[in-house]
């Protein structure tokens, strides 16, 4: 179980970093630079256009990652209940709805093909760091489902 807890809260340094970290990098014809986009840009262009879509990235991005993480630290150091891991699985998969998101802005861009879009490292950080909280929180919960059986 140190593990997991070591792994986990490395999530919560790795989570914001991947936040502002690269993920794409898009321009408008292949002749000029391309503008690179983080989580972070993207909220703030969003902000501007669609508030509504704004909160609903921030709670997929932000907010479910983070609180998924606080939370498996938490029952880690058994504050709260392992019976909460079921929770928890849920918003691992609000936070890996939004790296459906970002696939699908990449391949409709690519798809029109009028500028030009290529993905960046954080893009495969943020994929990573998501990936690994799933794992951690399925590793939780086989733990507390094995304790539990004994």
């Amino acid at each position: 179980m140190t593990a997991l807890k070591l792994v986990n809260l490395s999530l919560l340094i790795l989570f914001p970093i991947a936040w502002f970290a690269p993920l794409m990098r898009a321009g408008l014809l292949p002749l000029f630079g391309l503008s690179k986009i983080s989580v972070i840009t993207g909220l703030q262009s969003l902000w501007g256009s669609d508030i509504f879509l704004a909160i609903v990235v921030a709670v997929f991005a932000l907010v479910a990652p983070l609180l998924k993480t606080i939370a498996l630290a938490l029952v880690h150091w058994d504050v709260l209940t392992p019976r909460i891991t079921p929770l928890l699985g849920f918003l691992g998969k609000l936070a890996m709805a939004d790296i459906f998101l970002i696939a699908l802005y990449i391949t409709l861009a690519k798809g029109v093909g009028v500028g030009r879009l290529e993905t960046a490292w954080g893009l495969y950080l943020f994929t990573a760091c998501i990936l690994t909280s799933l794992w951690v929180s399925w590793r939780t919960q086989r733990s507390a489902k094995a304790e539990r059986a004994e």
